[in-house]
């Protein structure tokens, strides 16, 4: 099965999760599978949450993204991975002047 990005609709979302700013996302969603392509301005983030019953991979595609997972304070840049596993929390911020985009992919459990 072939996603293609560039014929799903951009949703702008204002304060994702609780966070700041617009979120801009292109989603692919089966039920069991969220499988996005999304942007984080300078200046947003997306608000701390819990991954219960699923988990998040998110690879950066451009840019930066700062992420505090259970706590704990990282950055990720392009060519890298966040992995945030079920039952932990995270939130993710852009603290640079430019664009981060990132391909992100939340499985369900079992």
């Amino acid at each position: 099965m072939i996603i293609d990005f560039n014929n799903i609709e951009e949703k702008h979302i204002e304060g994702f999760k609780g966070g700041n700013g617009p979120f801009l996302t292109r989603m692919s969603d089966d039920g069991k599978v969220k499988i996005m392509r999304n942007i984080l301005q300078p200046g947003s983030s997306i608000g701390l949450h819990t991954h219960e019953g699923n988990c998040e991979v998110m690879f950066v595609l451009k840019g930066e993204i700062t992420f505090t997972c259970d706590g704990q304070k990282e950055t990720a840049k392009a060519g890298e991975v966040h992995y945030c596993p079920e039952g932990h929390n995270h939130c993710a911020e852009n603290l640079t002047n430019e664009d981060a985009e990132f391909f992100a992919v939340v499985a369900e459990g079992k």
